[in-house]
């Protein structure tokens, strides 16, 4: 994908994040633009998911700047990253297992029709099914009938259920949280195959994973992250997996360009 000419949907600058005697984050820079999959990789504490929870405003910066659409913005709450367009799937998906499918896609927005007007309402599911229907058919997603429980549901299933409810909401900016974790060989197809779909769609997709193989699957961009610094940033077709494994290790001078 061509950045060149473009305005990055997201910038962090410079941020630093110390949780008592930890410094989590020491001068981490990175970007992701609108139509691209940035694949952000490194060892287990190397800031990763600190990174994620400031861009999702569940933590708070110490120091540098965060802009999206090139404005500077204050995440100081969720309901600040989510009212700009920056919806996260984290590992746990969020999904509750006694609700069916398409409840979990409305969670927390529900549609409602009055019973007894001003006393009494239920939910609307077939309006509910009606707007999600038009979402899971463009991005490809394919499921069982959505009053399934989703306690029924594959893995592959229930993650592409949890990036729907991303999507469904007008998100500019998804954050997925280790996506193919725990999958199967077909459901990680599945999975990688959404996450293109989301670029395709023109959203910027962050994506932060331990497996190169998928990286090298989904990513246009790879940031290495190491010790609590971004280090390198990798165009995919420009880099192999050993140049990233020295970045991620140490064994490469890389520096963030």
């Amino acid at each position: 994908m061509d950045t060149e000419k473009k305005e990055p949907l997201l910038v962090l600058s410079h941020i630093r994040k110390r949780f008592g005697a930890v410094q989590a984050l020491d001068d981490v820079t990175l970007e992701v633009y609108a139509g691209e999959v940035v694949a952000l990789v490194g060892d287990n504490g190397a800031g990763k998911s600190t990174a994620i929870k400031i861009i999702s405003g569940v933590e708070q910066a110490d120091e540098g700047e965060i802009y999206f659409e090139g404005k500077r913005v204050e995440l100081t709450g969720p309901r600040d990253a989510e009212t700009l367009g920056i919806q996260t799937v984290y590992q746990d998906l969020a999904l509750c297992d006694n609700l069916d499918i398409v409840a979990n896609l409305f969670l927390g927005r529900e549609l409602k029709r009055p019973v007894l007007p001003g006393l009494f309402s239920t939910l609307h599911n077939a309006e509910m099914e009606e707007r999600a229907r038009p979402v899971l058919d463009e991005l490809g997603i394919r499921l069982p009938p959505l009053d399934t429980p989703v306690a029924s549901l594959s893995g592959g299933q229930r993650q592409a259920v949890a990036v729907a409810r991303a999507v469904l909401w007008g998100s500019k900016l998804v954050l997925l949280d280790e996506p193919t974790a725990a999958l199967g060989v077909a459901q990680t197809r599945q999975v990688l195959a959404l996450i293109r779909r989301l670029a395709e769609r023109g959203q910027g997709v962050m994506v932060v994973s331990h497996n190169l193989s998928d990286v090298f699957q989904f990513a246009d961009r790879i940031v290495v992250m190491r010790l609590g610094r971004t280090v390198s940033n990798f165009v995919k077709e420009k880099t192999t997996p050993e140049e990233v494994v020295a970045a991620i290790t140490g064994a490469s001078g890389g520096v963030y360009a």
